[in-house]
């Protein structure tokens, strides 16, 4: 399996979201969701990211699966080195989840054993207020 070449964790593809007004008060929560999922990623712990993603991340993969693929995939790159945040951008819709608020959100990541790595994160607005990440992709 390449789990490297396109890591894909749900069903929520990233491809050309519909971009609403970049207001801050979506953008910075879902960045901040975003930032503490990444550091459990980083921390080689892919089974509790999936314990802190959203309900429909976890209804398209289940939590043993999502740890294989993501220590399959995560393992090789070796250590963060560094990570900058490239665009956040707001949706409502994105191909095969229902419509809600979402906020895609690209890195520029090299990591320990391959550098210019792109990571796409999208968090989702729950019903309760929280952001929880949706899907997660390295290319």
């Amino acid at each position: 399996m390449k789990a490297i070449a396109a890591f894909v964790l749900s069903v929520a593809a990233a491809a050309a979201p519909t971009v609403y007004a970049q207001e801050a008060p979506q953008i910075a929560p879902a960045t901040e969701a975003a930032t503490r999922w990444l550091a459990v990623m980083d921390a080689g712990k892919a089974a509790e990211a999936w314990d802190a993603g959203a309900p429909v991340m976890q209804s398209a993969i289940t939590r043993d699966m999502w740890n294989k693929v993501g220590t399959d995939a995560r393992a090789p790159l070796g250590a963060v080195k560094s990570r900058k945040q490239t665009s956040a951008n707001f949706t409502k819709t994105l191909p095969g989840v229902p419509d809600g608020e979402y906020v895609v959100i690209q890195y520029a990541t090299d990591f320990a054993n391959r550098a210019g790595v792109t990571e796409t994160v999208v968090p989702m607005r729950l019903p309760d207020g929280s952001w929880k990440v949706t899907t997660y992709l390295i290319r």
